[in-house]
Order: C-alpha cells, then sequence, then structure tokens
C-alpha cells in the first residue's frame, strides 16, 4: 500500500512538473524573437547575470551583451539594466559584465543599470519593477531559459519580451542537454515564485532607469 501512495505521488509530481513546462513554453512562444528586425521597442534591454572571471566574462554572459548592444545600437531599447550576482566581495557579476562591456563595446556608461542583487531570474525581474521601476524591456537570453524569462516578467507585470542571445561560439549538445534538464525543474520553481508572492533576498530604495546610471553602481 505504501508502495502504491509513493508510485502515486511521483506520478502526480511528474504530471505536474510536465504541465508547468508544457504551459510555459506554450503560452510564451508570442514574446520571443530569434531576428532583431521583428523586437518590438522597449526603453530598457534586461541582461541577466552568469558567470564572469577576474579578467573576463563566459560565453552565456558575452552572447546576452552582444544582443543587449545590438538591440540598443538598432534603437530598439534605450538602457541597460545589467543584473546579477555581488553577493560576495570576491565575485561580481555586474561590475565584470559592466567593464566588459565599456572595454569591448561602443556603448555609454551612462546607460548602463546595475542590479546587484539579481542572484535568480525571479528576482532580476522582480527587482526591475519595484528597484529600477521597469515598465516595458526586451529580455536578452539563450533559447533554452527565454521561456521562463519571459513568463516571470510579465507575470510581475512587464511588459516584456525575450531577444535570442546569438550564439557567438556554439554550444555542445552535452551542454545544451544539461541546460535543457536543468531548466525542467528551473521552470516549476518559477511556477511556484510566482503563485506564492516569494520577495526577493533584497530590495531597497528605487533608482528609476530613467534617472541617473550612477546611482546604481559601488560607491
Amino acid at each position: 500500500m505504501f508502495f502504491i501512495f509513493i508510485l502515486g505521488l511521483c506520478l502526480a509530481a511528474g504530471i505536474f512538473c510536465a504541465a508547468v513546462n508544457v504551459s510555459m513554453i506554450v503560452t510564451s512562444r508570442p514574446y520571443i524573437f530569434s531576428s532583431i528586425k521583428d523586437v518590438p521597442e522597449k526603453y530598457a534591454v534586461i541582461v541577466p547575470g552568469a558567470k564572469v572571471y577576474k579578467t573576463t566574462v563566459s560565453h552565456v554572459v558575452r552572447d546576452r551583451i552582444e544582443g543587449a548592444i545590438n538591440l540598443v545600437h538598432e534603437g530598439k531599447c534605450e538602457r541597460y539594466l545589467v543584473s546579477g550576482d555581488h553577493g560576495r566581495k570576491d565575485y561580481d557579476e555586474v561590475n565584470g559584465i559592466k567593464d566588459f562591456m565599456c572595454k569591448n563595446y561602443d556603448v555609454e556608461e551612462s546607460d548602463i543599470f546595475l542590479d546587484h542583487a539579481g542572484f535568480s531570474t525571479y528576482e532580476t525581474m522582480y527587482r526591475a519593477r519595484d528597484i529600477f521601476c521597469v515598465k516595458d524591456a526586451v529580455i536578452v537570453t539563450q533559447k533554452t531559459f527565454a521561456p521562463r524569462a519571459v513568463y516571470l516578467a510579465r507575470k510581475l507585470g512587464l511588459d516584456a519580451v525575450v531577444y535570442e542571445a546569438p550564439e557567438l561560439a556554439r554550444y555542445s549538445d552535452r551542454i545544451k542537454a544539461s541546460w535543457q534538464i536543468r531548466e525542467v525543474l528551473a521552470r516549476v520553481k518559477a511556477f511556484l515564485d510566482v503563485t506564492f508572492h516569494v520577495k526577493p533576498k533584497y530590495l531597497g530604495s528605487q533608482i528609476p532607469i530613467t534617472g541617473d546610471a550612477s546611482e546604481s553602481w559601488d560607491k
């Protein structure tokens, strides 16, 4: 009897997980764009953080930067919101991304806002709305992560779409498979975060995206 009960729970969890994933992927499709010419104009472009190193950034971050800068240069967006993990003194995604952008691309530093507490995609979108007063945005991320990112943004009230980051260097099938496996559970967590109105680890004073970007930098 106990075995049947556990089996039933596993079956129910599997059905729930599949339903969340299918629903999120299907409903997000109208808001995901692979061609920059099709992306609607929005005020901000959100660059979610990922792995950075002491003197450079990961391929994932570099592709997101490339996409974001192309959007601004094409007149699709005006301001950058770089969001990531700066929870420790010895690891700083946001300044690493900003420094890489300013060093390697034609960007205006005054257009780059930094969200130092974007520890997850959910927190990035929540803080974009509540701290940076973002109302409309293009999120630049990889195709695998696009449905979850735009789902979270729109559920939190942002008029948001996703531009799929260009692959400047092809990712291996093994890497893409690992992303897909991770996303199955990440989408369920995103659904639960929205459903239960989870609060970010940090909030704080507002720094409107329409204002002075330097207010978001390290003092």
